[in-house]
């Protein structure tokens, strides 16, 4: 599961502003922001969670490493 840093991380990498990725996530705004500054992975739904990561990894991102030691990257083209 990603973490909020991970989150922020892919967002800056790929120049999104968080209304962008809320509207690509379908989701609020507010969510978005109060998954963004939790430490390690944040506390709420598992599913949208999972959508927000679908969503940066089809943007063009790759989450490495674990909650303990979260990082992103851009995909190699």
């Amino acid at each position: 599961m990603i973490t909020g840093r991970q989150i922020r991380a892919a967002r800056a990498l790929l120049g999104l502003t968080g209304q962008e990725l809320a509207d690509k996530c379908s989701i609020s705004l507010k969510t978005l922001r109060r998954y963004e500054p939790q430490d390690g992975v944040p506390n709420g739904s598992s599913k949208v969670l999972e959508i927000i990561e679908k969503t940066l990894v089809e943007s063009g991102v790759e989450f490495v490493g674990d909650s303990e030691n979260p990082g992103v990257k851009l995909k190699a083209k």
